[in-house]
């Protein structure tokens, strides 16, 4: 008895319906491995935490009397000039640092008369977009800055658990790319920063640089604006609905301020090495130069890994007795995430 084989029309069908049943399948398994996450409503850019940084002042001002450019649908943008007296007077703070204050003993302390201007104006930040820590807190804040030293455009992260702000770095660099994005973590056990940002749900810091304090540069207020457009972009389209599968990105990892070498009377007696000038986030290694004394000696680097160093040279940091930031490389992975709307919407 001769066996009879199927025709070939019959094998391809075969096949296909084979391969439907696959891909549905596999979209079953990796649905069950997407995180859901609350939708983004309320957004935040603020400009002009530190009063002489004018790009983020410029923008914000811009976006205040205009705003078709950074709104979009379904949710709500609020452009907000964070410290107008500093601004007025074009200095960093009036009392004290405002991107220092955001702990609890500050945004709790009682008003009083004598109390620092940027402890009031912090405490009336957390009323608006607060309080910190909350569920009505606002979902996510921009917080844009300028440093003087060569950083390119930085996006700083405060968690390395928030799967959000990690795929919105990953979206933003996939956007601007072969442009370099470097990501800072300030997640540190020890070093506690406080900032205006936290205030949100998601706190991210835009640090675009080098530019100098009471100047505009052209070239830096437009990287600063392409990040924030992508980044407007990346949460419209998580609330709209889209799937971001599990991504990884490389981060520098804040470990240790340096300062400048002092002598007695703690005055600096060494400046920044012409070799590690405008070098931030390139590797440092054992024996290289860090300072150059005024008579010329040379101060190395003593270490036993390689650093990646930023904020070198930073003008505001001068008060703070740091020269750099050492940093170390390693990667962040966010889950599988999409908007938990979707989810509510299908069942």
């Amino acid at each position: 008895m001769r066996c009879v084989c199927p025709s070939r029309a019959l094998r391809r069908q075969t096949a296909c319906m084979l391969s439907e049943q696959f891909l549905k399948l596999l979209k079953s398994m990796t649905s069950c491995c997407v995180v859901p996450k609350p939708p983004v409503r309320k957004v935040a850019i603020f400009g002009g935490t530190h009063g002489n940084e004018l790009s983020g002042i410029f923008l914000v001002k811009h976006w205040q009397e205009n705003g078709a450019e950074i709104q979009r649908a379904g949710m709500e943008v609020k452009p907000f000039l964070t410290n107008p007296r500093a601004v007025k007077k074009c200095t960093r703070y009036i009392d004290c640092d405002l991107n220092r204050v955001f702990d609890p003993d500050n945004l709790g302390q009682t008003v009083v008369e004598d109390i620092p201007y940027e402890v009031r104006r912090a405490q009336e930040i957390n009323q608006i977009f607060g309080p910190k820590g909350s569920d009505d807190a606002y979902d996510l804040i921009f917080d844009l800055h300028n440093t003087t030293a060569n950083m390119g455009g930085t996006l700083i992260l405060e968690n390395s658990r928030d799967d959000f702000t990690i795929q919105m770095c990953h979206y933003i660099k996939n956007a601007l790319a072969p442009e370099h994005v470097p990501v800072l973590l300030i997640e540190h056990p020890h070093l506690k920063y406080a900032t205006t940002r936290s205030v949100a749900k998601h706190p991210v810091g835009v640090e675009v640089g080098p530019q100098p304090q009471g100047v505009v540069r052209a070239d830096i207020l437009d990287k600063m604006r392409k990040i924030v457009k992508h980044g407007l972009d990346f949460v419209h389209l998580f609330n709209e609905g889209k799937e971001f599968p599990s991504c990884t990105i490389e981060v520098y990892k804040i470990m240790e301020k340096v300062d400048y070498p002092r002598n007695k009377s703690d005055e600096v007696i060494a400046i920044i090495h012409p070799n590690l000038q405008d070098q931030d986030w390139q590797p440092l290694n054992n024996g290289d130069p860090l300072f150059l004394t005024l008579d010329g000696e040379v101060i190395a680097y003593k270490g036993d890994c390689t650093v990646y160093p930023t904020f070198i040279n930073e003008a505001a940091y001068y008060e703070k007795k740091q020269a750099f930031v050492k940093t170390i490389k390693m990667e962040l992975t966010a889950e599988h995430i999409r908007s938990s709307v979707v989810d509510q919407n299908t069942s």
